[in-house]
């Protein structure tokens, strides 16, 4: 019964990416509680500040209420600042398709 619960789990993810120019980003989504994690820091915390909200994008146009029940931990790496704000509000938006296409 446990080994079922945890295999059940495990399939409930989605791995998703965005790519700018030379930056590339990836999203692991899986069931949680609304926590939004950028190379392990909150997403709030993204610098620049002045492009934080684009990295929000994602969240604010489909509405916190949807990433609620949602953990995202997003890993950016390579290029410029900008362009890896652009890779991770890419690969957000991807992962929050692709989990409710998958798991809903």
């Amino acid at each position: 019964g446990l080994f079922f619960l945890h295999r059940l789990n495990m399939s409930q993810s989605v791995q998703t990416f965005g790519r700018k120019k030379t930056a590339v980003a990836v999203a692991h989504c899986k069931a949680g509680n609304g926590s939004i994690k950028l190379n392990g820091s909150p997403l709030e915390l993204v610098t620049p500040d002045v492009l934080r909200m684009k990295a929000f994008e994602p969240v604010l146009l489909l509405g916190r209420n949807r990433f609620q029940n949602l953990d995202i931990r997003v890993r950016v790496r390579g290029g410029g600042q900008v362009s890896q704000i652009y890779a991770i509000r890419q690969a957000l938006a991807k992962a929050i398709v692709a989990f409710f296409q998958k798991c809903e």
